[in-house]
């Protein structure tokens, strides 16, 4: 019998490429998550909570400019919120940090820095996790509890990492569009208002790290019309720790070291 002909170049290039779709398919598919349609399919991670509630959230930070204004404008109006910071200025403005706790805020997660995760890379998730975790902890003394991933792009490797750091992912329901050149405060109050509800967690941005130079100043406009919206239908406004989202699970994450540990 004649010897059976080789594969061609392109089935032996199917051959290796096929797993490493299939690989970067399971890495990237929990990653929809960002889209509308798929939180509110999935009310726990967008951070729907008591009905009689919104909590009022700002990723990006802290940053030495806008992150002050915001303290004092939450002050003023007597609200308290949650800020996701990201743990590489964590460690750059300490004294924004600490005054954020001063004044009653939450502290939660964001990353290490602000990355795309398109490519897999778990171990490097767990690291950026926990490093990003423990800078909060030990500048505060207090460990955090939730986590929202940059773009809200939940990967498997983020999943895990988040389970590891013992974090509970939570997103949205809504956000000002804040980020944009053409943002205006006008803007950023209509955008939440079409979208608030009562259980809502609202999105906005305390810094222009990642978004349009300046932009925060159109969040920072808006803050108070958007708490008169809330308080307007009854709804009390404050942090995530009183939305009455779960906390993690007692039992997950690994164990950080005490602060200056």
């Amino acid at each position: 019998m004649p010897p059976s002909p080789g594969r061609s170049p392109a089935r032996r290039a199917a051959a290796v490429l096929t797993p490493l779709a299939a690989v970067a398919a399971a890495h990237i598919a929990p990653a929809a998550t960002w889209l509308p349609v798929v939180r509110r399919c999935s009310p726990g991670l967008a951070g729907v909570g008591h009905p009689a509630h919104v909590a009022l959230t700002f990723d990006d930070g802290p940053d030495p400019e806008s992150t002050p204004c915001f303290l004092d404008a939450l002050e003023a109006i007597g609200v308290r919120a949650t800020f996701f910071v990201l743990g590489d200025s964590v460690v750059r403005h300490p004294s924004v940090v600490r005054e954020t706790v001063r004044r009653g805020h939450e502290l939660a997660v964001h990353g290490w820095s602000h990355e795309h995760p398109w490519r897999p890379a778990p171990a490097d998730d767990v690291r950026a996790l926990l490093r990003a975790a423990g800078a909060v902890r030990d500048l505060t003394g207090r460990r955090p509890r939730w986590y929202r991933p940059p773009y809200g792009i939940l990967t498997s490797g983020r999943w895990a990492a988040a389970r590891t750091a013992g974090l509970r992912p939570v997103l949205w329901t809504v956000w000002g569009r804040d980020w944009t050149a053409e943002a205006t405060p006008a803007s950023v109050r209509s955008a939440v208002a079409a979208g608030l509800r009562g259980g809502g967690t609202v999105l906005l941005h305390d810094t222009d790290r990642m978004s349009a130079p300046a932009c925060w100043r159109a969040a920072l406009g808006a803050l108070p019309g958007i708490v008169d919206d809330c308080r307007d239908t009854g709804l009390s406004v404050g942090p995530l720790a009183e939305h009455g989202v779960p906390p993690p699970c007692p039992g997950s994450g690994e164990r950080m070291p005490e602060p200056g540990g």
